[in-house]
């Protein structure tokens, strides 16, 4: 389990690189995943109501769960957006690279998670 108290988007993602690439994730996948965690980090940035997000990163067995938790206690909801919108097809993208997402709140704020299952 890696955890990163206020990472920039390139530790986020190269700690996550490490860690799936330890396991043996395919290149696509992780891709996949390291842009679902910088929507989610942009996402804790722009809107979560603090400049320190955490990001958790816990790999087990052949599965993979990616958390960023921020102060804000408003839950996120991927919705339809116009095609000349400038936001909100973030949680879209993240629903679409993922095999599984949600918000878990927290005593103070929530924690947005996407899972993948299968190292290959």
């Amino acid at each position: 389990m890696r955890h990163l108290n206020t990472p920039s988007i390139a530790l986020a993602r190269q700690s996550l690189l490490d860690t799936m690439t330890r396991v043996g994730w395919s290149p696509s996948t992780i891709f996949d995943a390291q842009l679902a965690l910088v929507e989610l980090l942009v996402n804790a940035w722009r809107h979560g109501a603090t400049a320190a997000p955490i990001v958790q990163i816990i790999s087990v067995d052949r599965s993979l769960r990616v958390s960023v938790t921020d102060e804000s206690p408003i839950v996120p909801s991927p919705a339809a957006r116009g095609l000349l919108a400038e936001s909100g097809r973030g949680l879209q993208l993240v629903a679409g690279l993922t095999h599984r997402w949600g918000v878990d709140p927290q005593e103070r704020g929530k924690s947005v998670w996407f899972e993948l299952d299968g190292a290959a």
